[in-house]
């Protein structure tokens, strides 16, 4: 715990893996802004440029509480990093349903399996007390869910190899919580979206190819459905999840609202104020054809609610990617 001079207290000191990420480094700036310390871990894979996530950390370089660890959770030595903190926001993970077929598996299974493995036993080794775990899992573990909204109690079916390994990983969390006593909050996250996002999903590739004047291409139909969530209602859930004194629980975080790809771009139209050119090619494998968050356990238990309109959210990332890539 961080303490001023003065004695007081001046917040907490946590560890984000994966904070130069899409989501972790929204994380990690929320943190630091309400005046915690963060410990940030990354180990800059390849999957897009590294640039993209070193502009992301700008903010967060700003401030003396935060120190950047470049390592591999999956190889490299973590005691280091995770001495002294009271509390661990694990979002590193190799992202992405459609790469994760074939010879790339072996890259999920490291960075998703291994590495969650290898930072469970690093803490359940400490001599203070454990510190919380807030993992960072997906409704990819669900695939394609037999009934809509879904409830964690439903049975896992994940259609792709990105969701197995993120099941995995929560099981790993159970794991260690029930031999070793560590507090875990296992997160479904339902499609994030909004500034920072990836450039390969889907909405960050529509929206450029938009602005660009060029055809969008969406994989499949258009009829199939998601459960956006605005990201910084993610990192809401996150905290809150932190917060919670419940020792072991799963929790879907979702948006809200159920829109299909064909009303989403329907919303970008009305938002850039012009027609967008769109192709529809066949779906991928591992694509699942509808997701829809049933949250109650999460607002019930945590106090998640969601406060970004899909609306809202999208005109948000538009505006992000005009500042940024025009």
């Amino acid at each position: 715990m961080n303490h001023g001079t003065d004695g007081k207290h001046m917040g907490m000191r946590y560890l984000v893996t994966g904070c130069a990420g899409f989501i972790g480094s929204t994380l990690t700036d929320t943190l630091l802004a309400a005046g915690h310390e963060v410990v940030g871990v990354d180990c800059f894979t390849d999957y897009y440029e590294r640039s993209r996530k070193e502009h992301n950390l700008e903010q967060a370089r700003q401030y003396d509480g935060f120190a950047l660890h470049e390592l591999d959770l999956a190889s490299d030595r973590l005691e280091d990093v995770s001495d002294g903190v009271d509390g661990v926001f694990h979002l590193a993970a190799q992202a992405g349903v459609r790469a994760s077929w074939g010879s790339e598996f072996d890259t999920y299974t490291r960075c998703n399996i291994l590495a969650t493995q290898r930072l469970l036993e690093t803490l359940s080794t400490r001599n203070e007390s454990r510190p919380r775990v807030v993992y960072a899992s997906s409704s990819s573990i669900y695939g394609n869910a037999l009934r809509r909204p879904t409830h964690e109690s439903a049975t896992p079916a994940p259609v792709s190899p990105y969701g197995v390994t993120k099941l995995a990983a929560e099981h790993l969390c159970s794991t260690y919580h029930h031999n070793h006593g560590i507090p875990v909050a296992s997160l479904r996250f339902f499609t994030v979206y909004g500034e920072r996002q990836r450039p390969d999903m889907a909405f960050h590739r529509f929206i450029r190819s938009a602005l660009a004047g060029e055809q969008i291409v969406v994989f499949g139909d258009g009829h199939q459905s998601r459960d956006f969530t605005y990201v910084g209602d993610i990192v809401s859930g996150c905290l809150a999840a932190m917060r919670s004194t419940i020792n072991a629980a799963t929790y879907n975080l979702g948006g809200g609202s159920t829109v299909t790809v064909r009303e989403t771009l329907d919303l970008l139209s009305d938002i850039l104020d012009a027609d967008v050119d769109v192709r529809y090619t066949d779906a991928q494998l591992g694509d699942v054809r509808h997701t829809s968050a049933d949250t109650t356990s999460a607002h019930t238990e945590i106090g998640f609610t969601t406060s970004v309109t899909l609306a809202e959210g999208l005109a948000r990332e538009v505006r992000w990617m005009r500042d940024e890539f025009l």
